[in-house]
């Protein structure tokens, strides 16, 4: 089972989004998501782990068709308020999400996979209800600033201390291993934690940049299934009649209803 956040956690995993720098990251983290998932407009797009709704709240000026699911009835208690009735809300686990296959274009797992007891399980349950892409955004376990967060986690007990860091290789043999050698494309976000402002962000943005495996965040982008167009075929099928109808039956019929006719009236 998934790590639930309580009551707790949740109040303190929203108040940590109201810190400038939390808030510069998670900026940078939104945007690294939406250049890559590229979202077109009116499609359906499944938030998975949403917590207090933070990306969807972030979405919802987008045009996009929203779902979120989490296990935590705190977490969705203050995503409800925040949100209204502007999407969808379940409650429920990434390793088994109760919608059918193909149910959405996207899924999103957004610091969700590293509180789940079994991620691989929960990739493939992300790319079995996305049709189209899954995006996949994690803390790496290679950058400095999650290090030290580890670190501190040993000695001050937080929620940090519950998750399971990932680096990109890990990632990538997850999703071999379960996808196959599907399309896959990765880059990091917030490598400078302590330079922030207009010249901190055009770096950050910067795809070289982009490119360097300790970036405090991994986002990869991931196509489930190779999409084929197919041109249907008309069939033609030739049935074969079960009998050979005698011929001249329906004739000799009608002579018979005739002769007997005259010779009613004669």
């Amino acid at each position: 089972m998934s790590y639930i956040f309580n009551f707790k956690d949740a109040l303190s995993y929203d108040e940590w989004f109201k810190k400038a720098n939390n808030k510069y990251a998670f900026e940078l983290e939104t945007k690294l998501f939406l250049n890559m998932l590229c979202p077109a407009p009116n499609q359906r797009l499944l938030d998975i782990g949403c917590g207090t709704g933070n990306s969807l709240k972030y979405l919802l000026d987008h045009n996009l068709q929203l779902t979120g699911i989490d296990p935590s009835p705190y977490m969705l208690d203050i995503a409800r308020k925040k949100l209204k009735n502007k999407v969808d809300l379940y409650r429920g686990f990434a390793e088994d999400l109760p919608f059918d296959d193909n149910s959405f274009e996207y899924a999103t797992l957004m610091t969700s996979l590293e509180f789940t007891q079994m991620p691989a399980k929960a990739i493939e349950e992300a790319c079995r209800v996305a049709k189209d892409k899954v995006f996949i955004g994690v803390l790496n376990k290679y950058a400095p600033m999650n290090f030290m967060r580890k670190i501190k986690s040993f000695f001050i007990s937080n929620t940090f201390a519950k998750a399971r860091l990932f680096s990109i290789w890990e990632l990538k043999q997850i999703q071999f291993a379960i996808l196959g050698n599907v399309p896959i494309s990765w880059r990091t976000t917030y490598q400078f934690p302590f330079v922030r402002g207009k010249i901190g962000c055009y770096i950050e943005n910067l795809f070289l940049i982009q490119k360097s495996p300790f970036g405090t965040m991994i986002g990869m982008s991931i196509t489930p299934v190779p999409k084929f167009k197919t041109k249907p075929l008309s069939l033609r099928i030739k049935t074969k009649p079960r009998y050979k109808p005698a011929t001249g039956l329906a004739i000799n019929v009608d002579t018979i209803i005739k002769n007997s006719n005259i010779t009613k009236d004669k």
